[in-house]
């Protein structure tokens, strides 16, 4: 027979959240910071409850009591490891650290519990005044929601807090003071050629064959010789990450003769090197510079002399989304025309596919799920539209 004892049950840290946690009936009690003097404040309450009340817990006293600013602690601290690629954080999880600044400024200090509809309105309002669009601020609306019901889940919150929350819709259309988006439109090839000049040559062909296939911004960066099957006429490249990866869906980008022409002088290095590197882009920069030089080369300095040992930024071997779209901004303000994203080129390549070969072929040329993403990309062809009335309206 196990022998009875009359211990108190014991002060303990919570690896997972970092907070302080103590059992209670058979039920973890989250109390807040670990080592802090609220928990421990905490702690001999709810201990000092449960002796005086015959060793068991009041009904009403296993409500959770974790403050705002506590559960957006755990919950940035477990999105830092979820929202993961290749071993780096996502951009989703620098979006959730975004949305919760909002949060901590206007309830931080609430119980977790308290924060209801009344609240996530006063946040949408809070973004609003704040300049941000209608659909950002639908995005971090929905962010927030996740927010509860990952601390139900946790058993941090009570459920009502997130049926409470849902209550709450997003912002609709002319319904609300927030700005409205312009719909992101395709590039006009003659600004993608007054800009190709002013590139360098690795750049340059960066667009050329994003504008050829179709693909996203990432799919150019992450392109690498062991990702692309030449066995037929038509090379098929496999990216070895890609937007929608997380639902189970495979990405496979088709390279006619045009896209092969652009790409077969890249492939020629290692296998698991990218294709398109900064590094080579400088290179050839320096290069050219090294031609056009009027100065002799007894005068003045030597290539190569003339270069930081411990420079604060240097060339890379791999292109970012960012690196890349940078790249381009550089060169439109060169050459004076308003600045485009490399986003844009992928649009122009689904209205073109889609004008001279159906919607099912932009969907699938774009890898799209469903036909009502690709009308985003492809946009109607108005100037077709007036022809075609022209002749029977």
């Amino acid at each position: 027979m196990p022998r009875l004892t009359r211990s108190v049950p014991k002060y303990r840290k919570h690896r997972a959240s970092g907070q302080a946690v103590v059992t209670l009936d058979g039920k973890d009690h989250y109390l807040g910071p670990h080592g802090t003097k609220t928990s421990r404040l905490e702690y001999d309450r709810l201990v000092g409850e449960w002796q005086l009340n015959g060793r068991t817990l009041k009904a009403d006293s296993t409500k959770p009591d974790i403050t705002v600013v506590e559960l957006l602690a755990a919950y940035i601290k477990f999105a830092r490891t979820y929202y993961v690629k290749s071993g780096k954080p996502t951009r989703q999880y620098g979006l959730i650290v975004e949305t919760a600044r909002p949060i901590k400024e206007l309830y931080g200090r609430e119980l977790a519990s308290n924060f209801g509809p009344l609240a996530l309105q006063a946040i949408q309002q809070r973004m609003i005044e704040a300049g941000l669009s209608r659909r950002s601020i639908n995005d971090h609306t929905a962010r927030i929601k996740r927010l509860f019901k990952w601390g139900v889940a946790q058993e941090l919150i009570p459920a009502t807090s997130l049926h409470a929350l849902q209550a709450v819709p997003g912002l609709r259309k002319g319904r609300s003071n927030a700005r409205e988006n312009s719909p992101v439109q395709p590039i006009e090839d003659r600004a993608v050629q007054a800009t190709l000049p002013h590139l360098q040559i690795v750049v340059a062909d960066m667009v050329r064959f994003q504008r050829l296939t179709g693909c996203r911004p990432q799919d150019v960066c992450n392109l690498r010789p062991c990702n692309v099957d030449m066995s037929s006429d038509v090379w098929l490249y496999r990216p070895p990450t890609h937007k929608t990866e997380h639902h189970g869906r495979e990405r496979i980008i088709a390279i006619g003769p045009k896209g092969q022409g652009i790409l077969r002088k890249y492939l020629l290095r290692e296998k698991e090197v990218c294709c398109f590197s900064p590094l080579e882009s400088e290179k050839q920069r320096r290069e050219v510079q090294h031609e056009q030089r009027k100065t002799p080369l007894s005068c003045g300095n030597r290539p190569g002399t003339n270069q930081r040992k411990n420079p604060k930024r240097s060339a890379s071997d791999k292109y970012t989304t960012n690196s890349y779209r940078r790249a381009i901004h550089r060169a439109c303000d060169k050459a004076g025309i308003a600045r485009w994203s490399p986003n844009r080129l992928r649009h122009s390549a689904g209205t073109e596919i889609r004008k001279r070969y159906g919607l099912e072929a932009a969907q699938v040329i774009l890898g799209h799920a469903t036909a009502d993403v690709t009308q985003v990309y492809a946009e109607r062809d108005l100037a077709r539209a007036v022809e075609i009335m022209r002749e029977v309206g």
